[in-house]
């Protein structure tokens, strides 16, 4: 366990989505400490609609990381709801989650850069942390996709946008970015150099995990960084990787990023593998099996659980 004597760690956890809300909630059992970076390629739902109006980054995913940093008190309790809670119905506002609204009409009113904008939301819900966009510009995913048409199962076909490469059928050989060499977001880039720790992970591979890995600001910050760095495991291949085994995981982000070094990886008993071990090792990493799935074998990650597994790790 961490030392009640020494300052409390630096964490930068990287990710989107519900993945990145399940880290959060565990780290804050561990630390007040915490720097979300956050994906911006989100181009579906509520967040699609408002980017695609106002020419924005997509505040979805950055939402639900400032829901999952409110205060464990009842006020904190409500905001959380708030921020998470939608607009019922088919109209103009049918679907948009208050919180994205927030976060745009601050971004639209006061004409702040994101980060100030989100450092004003951040004080406003009192939440135990910070949150980033990873780039300063909006991002779009782009996937090469085998077997796209069923009717094809040879051919590759490009499958561009998030939503879309979410939902493609076949298999994703290969992700990228556009643009290619986004500017990574200052304040990330010296979140992760002043870090002791860095987790990447859980969350959808191709549009929550992976971008972080493509955008050359953010590799380089991750490969000059002195701080220890953990991949949590999804649970169970996710709609992204339907088919891959955990050490496939692995082996699609040593694609895409060879440089990657990492110190443990984290996986739940019922989703490792035998090759797995091997896997982590060529990273450089120590294999940490441990239960962090809810007890009730939902595939969701037990706050109370993974954060038992990082209080371990960023104690040593």
């Amino acid at each position: 366990m961490v030392n009640p004597l020494t300052p409390l760690p630096a964490v930068v956890a990287l990710g989107g989505g519900h993945g990145l809300s399940a880290t959060l909630a565990a780290l804050r059992r561990v630390t007040n400490r915490i720097t979300a970076v956050v994906t911006v390629a989100d181009d579906g739902g509520s967040s699609g609609r408002l980017r695609t109006e106002f020419d924005i980054l997509p505040p979805g995913d950055l939402r639900m990381a400032l829901a999952a940093l409110c205060g464990d008190d009842e006020d904190g309790r409500v905001w959380a709801d708030i921020l998470q809670s939608r607009f019922p119905g088919d109209g103009p506002l049918g679907g948009h989650a208050i919180g994205n609204l927030l976060i745009a009409g601050i971004w639209e009113r006061l004409g702040t850069d994101p980060v100030t904008g989100l450092d004003m939301v951040g004080t406003l819900l009192d939440v135990q942390g910070r949150v980033l966009p990873m780039a300063t510009v909006p991002l779009e995913i782009e996937a090469e996709v085998l077997g796209v048409d069923p009717a094809l199962p040879d051919e590759m076909r490009v499958v561009r946008g998030q939503a879309n490469v979410a939902q493609a059928s076949g298999e994703v050989r290969a992700v990228r970015l556009i643009p290619s060499e986004p500017p990574g977001t200052p304040q990330a880039l010296a979140a992760i150099a002043e870090a002791d720790h860095i987790v990447l992970g859980p969350g959808s591979w191709f549009s929550s995990v992976m971008p972080h890995l493509l955008v050359p600001d953010l590799a380089r910050a991750l490969q000059a960084t002195s701080a220890r760095r953990t991949l949590v495991l999804n649970l169970t291949p996710d709609d992204e990787t339907a088919g891959y085994s955990a050490a496939e995981h692995l082996e699609f982000l040593s694609e895409h990023a060879p440089w990657l070094r990492l110190d443990t990886v984290v996986v739940d008993p019922s989703f490792q593998d035998q090759h797995l071990d091997a896997y982590a090792g060529s990273f450089g990493a120590r294999l940490v099996i441990a239960p962090v799935r809810m007890s009730d074998g939902s595939p969701r990650h037990d706050p109370n659980r993974l954060a038992s597994v990082f209080a371990d790790i960023v104690g040593r």
